[in-house]
C-alpha cells in the first residue's frame, strides 16, 4: 500500500501506514507492561475461577440448566449496571477503580473457596456469582478506557493485538492448571483460593500504572449523559454492525457452558479433558495473535471480520457432531483462532473512533453485548440442552451462527465496505462515491 498522511480520528489517535511496523512496540512501553502483567494475573485466575465453578455445580447437580443459568447470574448485573459504570468510569480515576475491582474479585473468589470447602448450598454460589457480575460491570470499562492512555497512540493497534494474546494464554494456562488442581486435590476451593491470590496480585499491579491526563466532562452529572455512549454507538454504524455481529453469533454458536456436559457424557475425558477443551479455543487465539501483533493492520477488515465469524460457526457444527477428542479439540482451536481476529478488529473499532471523554460508556456499553453473548448465549446453550440434548444445541448454534452472518453483511454495508479499522469518514465517503462512480460506469467505465 502505498504510503499517506497520517488518519485522524475523533480522539486524536492516528496512524500511520508510513511509518514501520515494530510487532514489540506496546511491550516497550514500561505502563503497558504493568498494565499487561496485572490483566494476565487476572484473566488467569477468573478463567481457573470459571472451569472450576462449571465443573463443581455440574458435578452436584448434573443439570446442563444450571450451568445456563450460571451464566445468566453473571450477565444481569452487567446489563443492568452498565450505564451507571461507564458513567462512572468517565467520570472517576480509571486506574483506581480497575484496582479496586480487582481486589474485589479476589475477596469474592476467597468466599467461594469457603463455600466449596464447607460444601455449602448451590444458592451460595450462585450469590457470589450475582456479586462477580456487579463488579465485572465496572471492571471491563475502567480497564478498556485506561488502556489509551498508557501508551502512544501509534502503538495502540500493536496493544491490543498482544492484550488478545495474553489473555488467550491466560484462558490456555487457566483451566489446565484448574483441572490439574482438581483431579490432584479432588475439591475445587484449591482452584478458587489461586484466584483470590492472582485477582489481588493484580489489583496491586494496577496502582503502578501512569495514565496520561485525559479530557474529562466539567458538565454537572445527568441522567441523559448516562445514554451519551449507547448514542455514540447507533451512529457509529461500522461499531454497531460489528458489535452486533459479536452478540448475535456467539449468542447461538457458543458452546462453551456445556462443555463439562461434553467433557463427562459425549467425550468421556474427566476434570482434566475439561481443562483441555476449555484450553483448545484460547490455543488457537493465543497462535492468532502472535500473527496479528507481528502484521500490519487489516486492509479489508469488514470482510475479514465477516468471514471469520463464518468459520467460527462451522466449527461449532464440527465440535458438535464429534464423538473425536481430537477432532473436537481441533474444531475449537481453530473456531479460537478466527473468533480472535473478530475480537482485535472490534476492540479496536470501538477504542480507535471513541472519543475519550465517552470512552467509559462506550466501553461499558461494548461489555453489554459482550456479556449478551457469552453469559447469556450459556443461559440459551443450556435451556436448548436441556429440551433437545446438547449436540443439538451446539450444532443448531453453528448454523445460527452463520444466518448472523448473512443478515449482519447485509444490514451494515458500512461494515462490509469496511478497508482499514482506523480509516476516518472521509476515507468512507471517498470509497462510497467511487464504488458508486464504478456502478454508474460500468465494467468500461
Amino acid at each position: 500500500m502505498p504510503d499517506r498522511a497520517p488518519a485522524s480520528d475523533p480522539i486524536g489517535l492516528s496512524v500511520s501506514e508510513a511509518t514501520p511496523h515494530d510487532p514489540f512496540g506496546a511491550i516497550r512501553e514500561p505502563n503497558y507492561r504493568f498494565f499487561a502483567c496485572s490483566f494476565l494475573a487476572s484473566s488467569m485466575g477468573l478463567q481457573m475461577l470459571s472451569m472450576a465453578i462449571g465443573w463443581e455445580i455440574y458435578e452436584r447437580t448434573g443439570s446442563e440448566f444450571l450451568l445456563g443459568l450460571m451464566g445468566l447470574t453473571r450477565a444481569l448485573p452487567v446489563i443492568a449496571l452498565t450505564l451507571p459504570a461507564g458513567t462512572l468510569v468517565d467520570r472517576g480515576d480509571r486506574k483506581r477503580i480497575l484496582a479496586v475491582t480487582q481486589i474485589a474479585f479476589g475477596m469474592i473468589a476467597l468466599a467461594l473457596a469457603f463455600a466449596s470447602h464447607r460444601h455449602a448450598p448451590e444458592w451460595i454460589f450462585f450469590a457470589l456469582l450475582l456479586a462477580s457480575g456487579c463488579v465485572r460491570s465496572f471492571n471491563a470499562p475502567s480497564r478498556g478506557a485506561l488502556l489509551p492512555s498508557l501508551l502512544p497512540p501509534e502503538r495502540f493497534g500493536n496493544a491490543i493485538a498482544w492484550q488478545s494474546g495474553f489473555f488467550q494464554f491466560a484462558a490456555v494456562a487457566g483451566p489446565l492448571l484448574a483441572g490439574w488442581l482438581i483431579a490432584k486435590f479432588g475439591a475445587a476451593w484449591v482452584v478458587y483460593a489461586c484466584t483470590a491470590v492472582l485477582c489481588c496480585s493484580a489489583g496491586i499491579t494496577a496502582l503502578f500504572l501512569r495514565p496520561r491526563p485525559v479530557v474529562r466532562t466539567s458538565e454537572p452529572p445527568r441522567l441523559r449523559d448516562m445514554f451519551k455512549g449507547a448514542q455514540y454507538i447507533w451512529r457509529e454504524k461500522t461499531i454497531l454492525g460489528a458489535l452486533t455481529l459479536d452478540m448475535l453469533a456467539v449468542l447461538f454458536g457458543g458452546a462453551t457452558a456445556l462443555l463439562p456436559v461434553y467433557a463427562k457424557n459425549i467425550l468421556d475425558c474427566g476434570p482434566e479433558g475439561l481443562g483441555a477443551l476449555r484450553a483448545a479455543p484460547y490455543v488457537g487465539a493465543f497462535l492468532m495473535a502472535i500473527w496479528l501483533a507481528a502484521r500490519p493492520n487489516f486492509s479489508h477488515a469488514g470482510r475479514t471480520l465477516l468471514w471469520s465469524v463464518a468459520v467460527f460457526g462451522v466449527c461449532m457444527i464440527v465440535f458438535g457432531l464429534s464423538t473425536s477428542m481430537w477432532l473436537s479439540l481441533a474444531a475449537l482451536a481453530v473456531s479460537g483462532a478466527v473468533d480472535n481476529i473478530s475480537v482485535v478488529i472490534r476492540h479496536m473499532l470501538v477504542q480507535i473512533r471513541t472519543p475519550d471523554e465517552l470512552r467509559g460508556r462506550t466501553t461499558a456499553v461494548n461489555s453489554v453485548f459482550i456479556e449478551c453473548s457469552n453469559e447469556v448465549g450459556a443461559f440459551e446453550s443450556g435451556t436448548v440442552a436441556r429440551y433437545f440434548g446438547p449436540v443439538f444445541s451446539v450444532v443448531s448454534g453453528g448454523f445460527g451462527t452463520l444466518a448472523v452472518v448473512g443478515f449482519v453483511a447485509f444490514a451494515f454495508p458500512a461494515l462490509r465496505r469496511l478497508k482499514r479499522v482506523d480509516e476516518t469518514k472521509d476515507d468512507v465517503r471517498q470509497a462510497e462515491y467511487e464504488e458508486e462512480e464504478h456502478r454508474r460506469l460500468g465494467p468500461q467505465g
